[in-house]
């Protein structure tokens, strides 16, 4: 797991915590990511006896949407 993601369970909520970092362009261009998990993540969390994998993006727009 990405040691800047930490996930928990407490009764029916999922907590995730991951660290926000500086905008950086996504491959398109379009986006600009602040968090990631760069990929599906294995996490400590089991869900009915089984593993549960987590993908997290976190990104804002590198243009105002509409202003084209």
């Amino acid at each position: 797991m990405a040691d800047d993601l930490t996930v928990t369970r407490e009764g029916d909520m999922l907590l995730i915590r991951i660290s926000i970092e500086k905008a950086t362009p996504s491959a398109s261009g379009k986006t600009l990511v602040v968090a990631s998990t760069r990929g599906n993540q294995k996490t400590a969390v089991q869900i009915d006896g089984k593993d549960l994998y987590l993908g997290v993006n976190a990104y804002v727009y590198a243009e105002a949407k509409g202003t084209k």
